[in-house]
């Protein structure tokens, strides 16, 4: 088993600029860590995969392990086949969800002839194509159709599915997982959160991943995909803290759950 891990641009969101990609390089490589990129600053239009800024990626990346996230704004098929080209040149996995590909989340609509184009370009490419769940019924259908298909679990996704468990997850994808999402919440929203939240996904889950990965001899690239802390997320570590762990007094107690106490501006 071999895991290579990297730091999703993600954790970067509302604190970078155009300028300030190459800061990030150099303090994800000072840590030992590779870079898995998003295609654009949050917030911004330009993508990073355009051929314009391939020197600054190549200059900034030197040395380090890459991993590239697709272009979520509905590529088209010269836009694959560009960013594809960029992943050759960075020696970088593609991960993608589904839409990028014209498949829906809910799998009722699916252009195949679009999704067998773009598969055909990262074939000829030599780079691995890995659909990231997602709906678990439609990342297996797409494997089912393309050999060349590779699985990104992201390790959010069971926590949110009351259809399937962090097990079932693992045991379908196992085969063709070749990268990992890193991240955690509560149940309620994909708010990508740090790995070993109290209340978040239970220490067994982690245990049977790895264990799965070491009995297949796997070979994955490992994403840590966090968002800057929600504010209830430092609310809630702040409290275990203060509260639980040092026993200080007069706790605030939370109202009554009526729906509207929740805080999700995603």
């Amino acid at each position: 088993m071999r895991i290579r891990y990297v730091i999703s641009t993600m954790l970067f969101w509302w604190r970078e600029n155009k300028l300030s990609f190459e800061q990030e390089c150099d303090f994800l490589r000072s840590l030992g860590f590779g870079i898995e990129l998003w295609p654009s600053i949050r917030g911004a239009n330009e993508c990073r995969y355009q051929r314009r800024n391939w020197t600054r990626l190549t200059e900034a990346t030197q040395d380090m392990l890459v991993a590239m996230h697709s272009r979520s704004d509905g590529p088209t098929l010269d836009e694959w086949n560009e960013q594809i080209e960029c992943a050759r040149m960075l020696n970088a996995n593609i991960v993608t969800e589904l839409p990028s590909l014209c498949i829906s989340e809910q799998f009722d609509i699916a252009d195949w002839d679009f999704a067998e184009e773009v598969v055909k370009m990262a074939e000829q490419h030599n780079v691995k194509l890995c659909v990231e769940t997602g709906n678990l019924k439609a990342a297996r259908e797409v494997g089912r159709r393309f050999d060349s298909i590779c699985y990104c679990f992201d390790t959010g996704a069971p926590n949110l599915d009351p259809a399937h468990s962090f097990k079932q997850y693992v045991d379908e994808l196992i085969d063709r997982m070749v990268h990992l999402h890193l991240s955690d919440n509560y149940g309620r929203v994909d708010d990508h959160n740090p790995p070993g939240l109290r209340g978040g996904i239970p220490r067994g889950d982690w245990d049977y991943l790895l264990e799965s990965l070491n009995r297949h001899n796997s070979d994955v690239i490992a994403a840590f995909e966090m968002f800057p802390c929600m504010p209830d997320v430092m609310i809630r570590q702040a409290c275990d803290f203060l509260f639980d762990t040092m026993k200080w007094p007069n706790r605030p107690s939370s109202l009554p759950d009526t729906g509207r106490g929740g805080y999700n501006p995603l």
